[in-house]
Order: C-alpha cells, then structure tokens, then sequence
C-alpha cells in the first residue's frame, strides 16, 4: 500500500519552495500526493497558486479558505485558529500518513499545531534557520512540533540538532527552489513576454538594456514601519530612472501599510519605468531574476536562489537578519541613499559569485525518497 503524502501550501512563495518535491511524490511508486492549498495561495489579490497548480498537472485533494481581512496582527493570529480547525477536518477525511509543511509563514503554524495533535507524522521543510522576526519563531517552533526536519543547509541541520531533535531525524537535504533554480542556471533564457503572459499595473518598460526587481514585503515585528520603508525603497528606484520590475507583497500583518504606501507613490510620481506583479510561475519568475542588473527587498528568494544564479542582492532591514547568505548580498538598511549605493557597488563587479549554501538541485527527489522510507512515528526521544 501506498504512503499518503499530505502536502500543505498556504502561500504563493511556499509553491515554488516545494514544487519539485511534489512532483517527486507524485512520481514515487510508494507515495500518493495529497494537495492542499490554504490560506493567501488562494487569493487572487495575492497571486493565487492555484492556476500554477493546474497547470503543473497536480491535482488538488482539498482547499482551505481561512485568511481573514484585515492584514494586521489580530487577523494573522484569527486566520492560524481558523487553519487548524479547517485543516483538522481535512486530515480527518484524507488520512495522510505524513504531513508535510513548508517554511515559516504564520499559516504554516496551523497545520504544524493540527497533525501533531491528531498524532499524524509531521515533515518540515527548512526549518532551523535565523531570521530574527516573528518568522523565526513560528520555524522553530514547527520543528519542536515536527517528526522529521528537512533542512536547506548544514548550518541549519546544527541548529535543529541542537534545538534537542533526533539527529537520526535531521537531514540537509537542501532547498527544493534551488531545483528549479539549477534547471534555469542551465537555460536561462528569458524565452517568454512578461506582460503578455503576467499583464500587471503599469508601464510596459523596455528592459532591453536591463532592468532591477524588487520584492519588498512588511517585517511584521516592524508593521508601523511598513509604509515609511517601503517609501524609501520607492524613491530610490524611481532616482535611478531604470525599468523595475516590481512585486506586490506578501499577505503579512503590515501589507496594507506597504500597499498602500506604493499606491500613494504612484499617485504622485511618474513611473513610466515601472511594472507591477502580482504572481509569476516560479521558474519564470526565476528566469527574470537571472537576466535582472539586480534584486531589491527583503525576500529571502535574494538569500536562496539569488545566492545559486549569482544574482546581486541588496537585501533591506531585519527581515533576513542572521540567516545564512552568500558573497551575493549587500545589506543597507531602510535608506536610499544606502539602497542607491549598493547598487552601485554592485554595478562595479565583473563577475557573478554564486554559492551552493542551500543546496545542490536534488532536494525534491531526496525528501520524496525520505518520505518512503523513513518509521512512521509522532513521538520523539529527549535529546537534551
């Protein structure tokens, strides 16, 4: 009998962090995939996944819609009680064998809190990273809460051990993104018309001669914040009078701040250089990356599959604080005129540094091959 494989995906970035492992499951003789898709995955204001999915060819088993309006502290914390119980229901019809959750975001939590109280085996993705907001609390504690951990490097591996988890349960698989990371480092060619497969708000810039992406979302440890720095990051890439690509954020506590915050700025500015996305296919979204002068912001996409392609990165506030990074990144905090000097440092290097801290482009088939393998258990053996 095959081993029922329960993936959750709450969020547009959590997809392409797991694609390759979906597909992995799906192919695996011993595995049967079960994909849900929760929360912001769902939300066209957000780019939803769900034609992704399709597309991909994985069949969905169920849908979750919890996230409630509002996008600030309380909604976040009301839209995790909402996910366990809606997901509760769900594993109770699907009966998965392992539970799969992936990252860090706030509606991981959910399903994280559910399968271990229903005594199902629960798989995390990336956890014992650092990252110094609330992020890194959430990741931490789904790994307390979780089976067996799946990590993206070494240094997290430590971590995880250290945190009193099984070491005989802690594997470094890498990231799955960097799968689809190394198959665009192999053909990068940027073979597709952004506007007219994405559309989006805005200019239809010619980028021709090279263009920067932003990708800025709300710190929620810093959401009073959010309007002034995403401000900043405006007026900077507005400065350089260049083709941006730029990105809507994330449904975090603090995104009306920064939405807002672009909408007023558009408003008042010229932005005939500027495009603007909701949601791209992850390898497309990778290709743009990989032929960009540079990405701005605060996505961790800088740290991880910037770090494989070799794209610079000037990564903005705490939001990334302390996690792992390659010679790729430059950090500044919420200023542009820090912002405009990275970029120009950056402009200065002849040669792309890339670095395989997060893997080498076979996590996807390494964690499906774990996943049927690995004892089925809920319980754990102190380590401490």
């Amino acid at each position: 009998m095959k081993r029922k494989i329960c993936v959750v995906v709450t969020a547009r970035p959590s997809y392409s962090r797991i694609k390759t492992a979906l597909k992995a499951i799906q192919d695996h003789p011993q595995l049967e995939l079960q994909l849900v898709v929760a929360a912001s995955a769902l939300l066209d204001r957000y780019g939803s996944a769900v034609n992704y999915i399709n597309n991909d060819g994985f069949e969905i088993a169920a849908k979750v819609f919890n996230v409630l309006e509002g996008e600030n502290l309380t909604a976040a914390a009301k839209t995790t009680g909402i996910g366990i119980l809606e997901l509760s229901t769900v594993f109770d019809n699907l009966s998965p064998d392992i539970v799969v959750t992936v990252a860090d975001r706030f509606e991981t939590m959910a399903t994280a809190v559910a399968a271990s109280y229903m005594n199902i085996p629960l798989a995390h993705v990336q956890g014992g990273e650092v990252t110094g907001n609330i992020d890194e609390k959430v990741r931490h504690a789904i790994t307390k809460l979780a089976d067996y951990h799946f990590v993206a490097s070494a240094d997290a591996k430590e971590r995880v051990i250290k945190l009193g988890e099984m070491p005989e349960m802690v594997y470094n698989t890498g990231c799955p993104s960097i799968d689809l990371a190394a198959s665009v480092k192999a053909n990068p060619t940027l073979d597709f018309d952004v506007f007219e497969k994405y559309g989006g708000v805005g200019a239809r810039v010619d980028f021709s001669k090279g263009y920067y992406v932003v990708m800025q979302h709300p710190v929620t440890t810093e959401i009073n914040a959010a309007r002034k720095d995403i401000e900043e990051t405006l007026h900077a890439m507005h400065g350089l009078n260049q083709p941006v690509f730029w990105f809507w954020p994330n449904v975090d506590a603090g995104a009306d701040g920064t939405s807002t915050g672009i909408r007023a700025f558009r408003e008042h500015h010229d932005l005939d250089n500027f495009h603007f996305f909701k949601n791209m296919e992850g390898q497309d979204f990778l290709r743009l990356l990989a032929n960009s002068k540079a990405l701005i912001g605060n996505s961790s996409v800088g740290i991880r599959e910037c770090a494989y392609l070799g794209v610079p990165v000037v990564n903005i506030g705490s939001r990334q604080n302390m996690r792992q990074r390659g010679a790729n990144v430059i950090d500044v905090n919420y200023n542009r005129n820090e912002i405009v000097k990275a970029l120009e440092t950056h402009a200065q290097r002849t040669e792309k540094t890339t670095s395989n801290v997060y893997g080498g482009g076979d996590a996807g088939l390494k964690i499906a091959n774990l996943l049927a393998e690995l004892p089925l258990q809920f319980h754990k053996t102190i380590t401490y």
